[in-house]
């Protein structure tokens, strides 16, 4: 495989960072300065600034109830990053970010071809939300946010998705895109505010049981079934 996904199943670094590391000269496959594209394997001598590295060979999955407050990134300049809140000893990463001001679940792991199937929009891969908003909603409101809006500030108009009215002020969603901010810029540009925004679904991956800030791997059901409706083959 390519020298930067290598890397990254090792748990060094992303495959941007990887391929920094090769521009720079700090990456060897047996003793050789690796160039950019070149193809590394299990049983290779790969060395990161002199280091010996090797890919692991068991993925890690977990779902994590992220409070509100805390940041999506790795960036540990952030303050409240997530990295440093989870203190997880290995390189770990997210499919699909939540922001600042949002709580509820996160799927987090090292396997980058998860990563890359859950977040390919053109799946249409499901994302479920309870919203809560400063003012009471109508059919009209409801109708609106189902059939799509159209946000001027990015010139788009979101898929038509699911959801429910919930009470005056709360209503249960499920999205098929990601845009950034999506469900606030959503409610804005129908007149309200969001007073809290929880994720309790990603694809199969329910929040149901865990408390805010708990951390658990996923069953082999729950993997099973998320590979499954992602299209990524896994053993197991």
């Amino acid at each position: 495989m390519r020298i930067n996904k290598y890397l990254s199943e090792c748990g060094v670094c992303s495959r941007r960072e990887a391929d920094r590391l090769v521009e720079k000269g700090l990456v060897e496959i047996n003793g050789i300065k690796a160039e950019s594209g070149a193809q590394a394997e299990d049983g290779d001598l790969v060395t990161v600034k002199g280091r010996p590295v090797s890919r692991k060979t068991e993925k890690t999955y977990l779902k994590l109830y992220k409070p509100r407050g805390i940041v999506c990134t790795s960036d540990r300049r952030e303050k409240n990053n997530l990295m440093d809140y989870l203190k997880y000893p290995e390189r770990i990463t997210y499919a699909g970010r939540l922001d600042r001001d949002s709580e509820g679940l996160l799927i987090l792991t090292d396997d980058g071809d998860l990563i890359n199937a859950m977040m390919r929009a053109r799946e249409h891969h499901e994302k479920e939300y309870l919203v809560t908003v400063d003012r009471p909603i109508d059919q009209a409101f409801m109708e609106r946010i189902c059939s799509g809006v159209y946000l001027e500030e990015l010139d788009v108009t979101t898929r038509p998705c699911r959801a429910e009215q919930l009470s005056d002020t709360k209503f249960r969603i499920i999205l098929t895109q990601g845009l950034n901010r999506q469900i606030r810029r959503m409610c804005r540009a129908c007149g309200r505010s969001v007073k809290t925004l929880k994720r309790i679904r990603v694809v199969n991956i329910e929040l149901d049981g865990l408390k805010s800030g708990q951390c658990l791997p996923l069953t082999e059901e729950e993997k099973k079934e998320l590979f499954r409706r992602v299209q990524v083959k896994r053993n197991g």
